[in-house]
């Protein structure tokens, strides 16, 4: 680090977005359980757009980390912009890999992974440590079947989309004018509609393989929501309602849960409706967050929690997923009898989330931070 480099002082909190971060990480958890239950049918899917959270999160991201960085360029480097994103972020990007290979062959399954049985385990740690750098893990190095280019923990795709908008926007965007910004932000718009409304799918599913569609696919989930999230914190029109926290809590979940829209013949009316909550509803909902304020000691503990363990749980849950899949895929499981273990599911991957972060993330964030002021 810089020798003239000065400590950049906390800014205000916003508990309830912290809190909503949480909502929306449960919610993802509680999706890919249902999912197991679907046979690959996106369309009787329980907790139908739960894959929605990920493009909440971006749009989140770009708002905090414009709040806290805009106006610190000035006596801030690049590199100490990345220093303090790899530490908030990497020490559980590491675990959420060694946790994946940890689970890895319990996940064995002759319908789901049948490349499980056989893998050398060399292939399986070689995985693991390029995945510690999230660079994406090429075709030749498959050791799951599903294409991830993350395949001991697939969630991880998106923190890689999310160190590209932390490197263009150091790089590039933080320099634009809100008028410009704001030029950028609806030509991202029109390309996410383009896709959903358009496209072949008529929904955002994807963005984990290292391939061309599922880069596009990754790109294009990626580049409104952040730099809406930009652009909102820089414009400061918050909304200012009572129980905010709540309200956005109930707005998220109904969201995320609604069921599908239209068939295989009216694809565009999902993805319509997919669009208006990402440009519409999602900066809605950061807006009133954002303006919100807690009143209650209970509502502030509960936020506080959800923040806290919001990333330990997206982060580390999937391991878990693989295995309960292929249980209930092997054993044609259905809801009403793998429900019980469903929620056992739910159960534990917050409770190794806060786990992982009371025993770890926590303390090496924070030796990471002692030794990063130490090398002024």
């Amino acid at each position: 680090m810089s020798s003239t480099s000065i400590e950049i002082q906390p800014k205000k909190h916003y508990e309830i977005l912290d809190g909503l971060r949480g909502v929306a990480a449960i919610l993802v958890v509680a999706f890919h359980i249902f999912e197991a239950f679907g046979g690959g049918n996106r369309f009787i899917q329980i907790i139908n757009h739960g894959y929605l959270a990920v493009d909440f999160f971006f749009l989140l991201s770009g708002f905090v980390v414009a709040y806290a960085y805009d106006d610190r360029w000035a006596r801030m480097t690049q590199w100490e912009f990345y220093k303090r994103r790899l530490i908030r972020l990497q020490p559980m990007v590491i675990m959420g890999m060694i946790i994946g290979a940890i689970f890895y062959y319990f996940q064995a399954s002759d319908i789901l992974f049948p490349m499980i049985a056989g893998m050398e385990a060399w292939k399986v740690i070689l995985t693991m440590v390029i995945g510690f750098t999230l660079l994406p893990i090429p075709p030749s190095l498959e050791i799951r079947g599903w294409g991830e280019m993350h395949p001991l923990n697939g969630p991880a795709w998106s923190l890689f989309f999310e160190y590209i908008a932390n490197i263009l926007y150091a790089l590039i965007f933080r320099k634009f004018s809100n008028k410009v910004l704001g030029f950028f932000v609806l030509i991202f718009a029109g390309l996410l509609i383009n896709y959903t409304v358009f496209g072949p799918k008529g929904d955002v599913i994807g963005g984990w393989s290292l391939n061309l569609e599922q880069m596009n696919v990754g790109f294009t989930r990626l580049l409104y929501p952040f730099f809406a999230g930009v652009l909102l914190s820089r414009l400061g029109k918050l909304i200012h309602i009572k129980g905010a926290f709540w309200v956005c809590s109930i707005l998220i979940t109904i969201v995320l849960a609604l069921p599908r829209f239209g068939d295989e013949n009216s694809l565009w009316m999902n993805g319509l409706y997919e669009s208006i909550c990402i440009i519409l509803v999602f900066p809605l909902i950061v807006a009133i967050g954002a303006g919100g304020e807690i009143k209650s000691a209970f509502s502030t503990k509960i936020c506080k929690l959800l923040g806290d363990i919001s990333y330990p749980i997206y982060i580390t849950h999937y391991p878990l997923i693989y295995w309960f899949t292929a249980w209930v895929v092997d054993n044609k499981v259905s809801i009403a009898d793998g429900y019980a273990v469903g929620i056992g599911v739910l159960i534990a991957s917050i409770v190794m989330a806060y786990l992982c972060l009371k025993l770890y993330d926590e303390p090496v964030r924070n030796w990471l931070l002692r030794r990063s002021k130490g090398s002024k």
